[in-house]
């Protein structure tokens, strides 16, 4: 039987254009039962007030994304190119993030272009041990996240579940290391139900988003029900398969922060409204009518 009521939370690259304090404010009173943090939204000066405004507002803490989330560069988010910085700087992260207790840390690999693939791999299982090592001393869990295998390379080395597997089996099965799953970027996988079913223990997070018909970029994601990943079906898979975490939300939707300027600009939204969008989409996918549920495998 599905969760009555199943525990909504929002990424705050979501409400793009609000403060840290704000999107607590706002997160809360929309009766959100989490928020992932956006490490980003917190600045450069110190948490200790964001930590008591978090705390105070009785909100989970969902998947939280560092400043420098992969081992290997993202040549469209920046960064340091050598990996071993960005490692370092991942490290630094977990010790901000920590106090939040966040459910997992996203981490993708990264590119591997310009390198060789055995040299790529290499790096990425190594970073991971690595990374996964001091998640655990500080009771945190890494969350490697497959990424979108249309137009993926820039952005990873692993586009599935198995694919993800396979690398966390290569650095050891380390403890602190499970898998972030994202339904943009899983979507057109053959296999993602039967990957839900095998590997749900593995899960650290889950994000939601919809894959619009006609993608402009990789910065426009559709609210869940208005594109075609078959959210409700997921849903059902996830639900069955004894997920009983967060399912948060996270939409990205260029108001021309990322070059594109999109006139239907989710992120151009007041963020009453967005949210308010938000939670009326996702319980149309969770509760929908049986003329709705379509088969998209």
């Amino acid at each position: 039987m599905p969760q009555v009521p199943p525990r909504v939370s929002v990424s705050q690259i979501t409400t793009l254009r609000s403060s840290f304090a704000e999107d607590v404010r706002d997160y809360a009173a929309a009766g959100l039962a989490g928020l992932g943090i956006w490490e980003q939204k917190l600045g450069a000066a110190g948490d200790a007030e964001a930590l008591e405004l978090f705390a105070a507002s009785g909100l989970e803490s969902g998947s939280a994304v560092p400043t420098v989330p992969s081992i290997l560069p993202l040549p469209l988010l920046g960064g340091p190119d050598d990996p071993a910085e960005r490692i370092e700087a991942f490290c630094t992260s977990l010790e901000r993030l920590a106090p939040f207790r966040p459910c997992g840390i996203v981490c993708l690999t990264g590119t591997g272009a310009g390198r060789d693939q055995d040299e790529a791999r290499g790096i990425v299982v190594d970073g991971l041990r690595t990374v996964a090592g001091e998640a655990e001393r500080h009771g945190l869990q890494i969350a490697l996240e497959p990424y979108q295998r249309v137009d993926g390379r820039p952005w990873t080395i692993v586009s599935s579940i198995p694919e993800a597997v396979e690398l966390i089996h290569d650095a050891g099965d380390p403890p602190a290391l499970g898998l972030q799953f994202d339904t943009w970027h899983l979507w057109n996988t053959e296999t993602i139900l039967d990957d839900i079913a095998e590997e749900i223990d593995r899960f650290a997070g889950v994000h939601v988003a919809d894959y619009r018909v006609s993608t402009r970029s990789w910065v426009d994601r559709a609210l869940p029900g208005e594109g075609v990943a078959g959210i409700a079906e997921i849903l059902r898979a996830l639900d069955g398969a004894g997920w009983d975490g967060l399912y948060e939300i996270e939409i990205f939707s260029d108001d021309g922060t990322f070059g594109d300027e999109f006139p239907d600009s989710f992120w151009a939204e007041p963020a009453e409204e967005a949210l308010r969008r938000v939670q009326d989409a996702f319980e149309r996918c969770w509760t929908p009518h049986p003329d709705q549920v379509k088969e998209t495998r």
